[in-house]
């Protein structure tokens, strides 16, 4: 099984599946080859598992690759967002300071300190049930600003099925 090497100041061994499908293995820095060889071949079944499933989920959606891709899609966050945010946030008793849409790739969204949310443009490739539940998720940080039973207890309130619409989110991934 092919896979990188990156030595550094700690203490373990881990094992990590790259964004491109890749293998990484990260090591103490004295660690012996052998050593990493022999973890990585005790390991194998669980990362022949998920980078399977890294590639299967690069194969069926591929990031938008240019700019108008990019673009439409901004401007369909730009038109659904806002109106499901106004409704849930009506729902929850609660009033975000601000909205914006971003193109970030490593997460659909988030609430800042001062209760203003952003969400990423490539939210807008995921079911509705999962755009709904991002939504939510963040209109809900306004109160808890954390993921504390409290937290989970306001979202599990609007979306009792928060747990299955998770499910559906999926990220897409650079190139």
């Amino acid at each position: 099984m092919k896979y990188d090497v990156i030595r550094s100041r700690r203490r373990t061994l881990a094992l990590e599946i790259t964004k491109d499908g890749r293998l990484r293995v990260r090591a103490p820095l004295r660690t012996a080859d052998a050593a990493i060889r022999a973890f990585v071949q005790a390991h194998e079944a669980w990362a022949r598992t998920h980078l399977e499933k890294v590639r299967e989920r690069q194969a069926s959606s591929p990031p938008p690759q240019t700019e108008a891709d990019i673009a439409a899609l901004k401007a369909k966050a730009g038109a659904v967002l806002p109106g499901k945010v106004a409704h849930y946030a009506a729902i929850l008793g609660v009033e975000p300071t601000g909205f914006r849409v971003t193109e970030a790739r490593s997460r659909y969204g988030s609430c800042s300190a001062k209760n203003s949310l952003s969400f990423s443009c490539f939210l807008m490739l995921c079911p509705e049930e999962a755009i709904d539940l991002v939504v939510v998720h963040e209109l809900c940080h306004i109160r808890h600003h954390d993921h504390s039973p409290a937290f989970y207890a306001l979202l599990a309130s609007v979306l009792p099925d928060h747990r299955e619409r998770r499910k559906l989110l999926r990220m897409p991934r650079e190139e």
